[in-house]
């Protein structure tokens, strides 16, 4: 895994390097992201027009192109409008979701695209040439691991899912294993869909219905502040842990000084997608050709290393 990060890391840093001197012939390389509509998400969006603006200023013969899109549906419209009016030579894609993008990219990669998937896997991975991501298991299991020993093994839980995707799936899936064996005692888990407002409301549907919570996982920083505001508003003293994961710099800040609540945190950088079209454009330069499966580790962010963390000019 490690390997891999300092792979990426060294790719991307000798094509900033060598230039246009690689390029052969015009290419062109679309990226499909969600819309800003999280902080998440704007980190994102932040790091590809960073990444685009990059390239297209080194290499002449590339020219990346961003699109946003604020639905599944809206971003299926994008990569088949995109695919119509132009040769895509590669396509970066961080889905909305799994179900609805899988066909659709398939499609494009049928015509000889290159696919590059980041964040949320497809349905079919056969479809993608290379994956970029976080290691969502290990953001659910050292999660689950940290809960469990500081609750002496036994408790009531609820947790915050967020849209059904893989990425979802996976860190439910890392949560579950690293409560196995324990007492601890999932009371609900519930869809907010990364969303603030959304897990507010739904933190305080929990509140309501069970007088005795232990700990909350919300699996991600967005939902992690509604979760925190409900708790708030609620006057409820006996929540011992409120957690959440991605690395948002507001959480952070929480660990950095020492919050008991919010301890510790697990990062997910949105960073990644810059990552991912670097290595996109590696392996159409000649640097690099590159295939294969790039996951970056998650683990737990405590106050003695959380400054490694920290990047306050960072949207995220």
């Amino acid at each position: 895994m490690l390997r891999n990060i300092l792979l990426a890391t060294s790719v991307t840093l000798s094509l900033l390097a060598a230039g246009p001197a690689f390029a052969a012939e015009k290419k062109t390389i679309a990226v499909s992201i969600p819309a800003a509509d999280h902080g998440w998400t704007a980190g994102v969006v932040y790091h590809a027009n960073a990444a685009a603006a990059e390239i297209n200023a080194a290499f002449p013969d590339i020219e990346v192109v961003v699109k946003t899109s604020p639905s599944a549906s809206s971003q299926v419209s994008a990569i088949e409008d995109l695919s119509a009016t132009r040769q895509l030579d590669a396509l970066v894609i961080l889905p909305h979701t799994s179900e609805e993008l899988t066909t659709p990219v398939a499609a494009i990669k049928d015509n000889g695209t290159f696919i590059t998937v980041v964040d949320r896997g497809l349905s079919d991975p056969e479809i993608q040439d290379l994956y970029v991501a976080g290691d969502n298991i290990a953001v659910g299991f050292n999660t689950a691991k940290f809960l469990v020993e500081n609750l002496g093994g036994k408790g009531n839980v609820v947790v915050l899912r967020g849209i059904p995707t893989v990425i979802d799936d996976e860190r439910i899936k890392g949560f579950q294993d690293g409560i196995a064996g324990s007492e601890l005692k999932v009371l609900d888990i519930q869809y907010a869909n990364w969303n603030s407002d959304e897990a507010f409301k739904l933190m305080q549907d929990y509140l309501a219905k069970y007088p005795q919570i232990d700990a909350v996982w919300a699996n991600d920083d967005d939902m992690l502040l509604g979760v925190l505001e409900a708790i708030k508003q609620s006057g409820r003293e006996e929540i011992k842990y409120a957690l959440g994961g991605n690395g948002m710099k507001e959480i952070i800040e929480k660990v950095m000084a020492g919050d008991a609540v919010t301890p510790v945190e697990t990062p997910y950088p949105p960073s990644m997608i810059k990552t991912a079209i670097y290595l996109t454009v590696a392996h159409f330069t000649g640097h690099a050709p590159v295939r294969g499966s790039f996951k970056l580790d998650a683990p737990l962010i405590t106050k003695d290393n959380a400054a490694e963390y920290y990047f306050p000019e960072s949207p995220f």
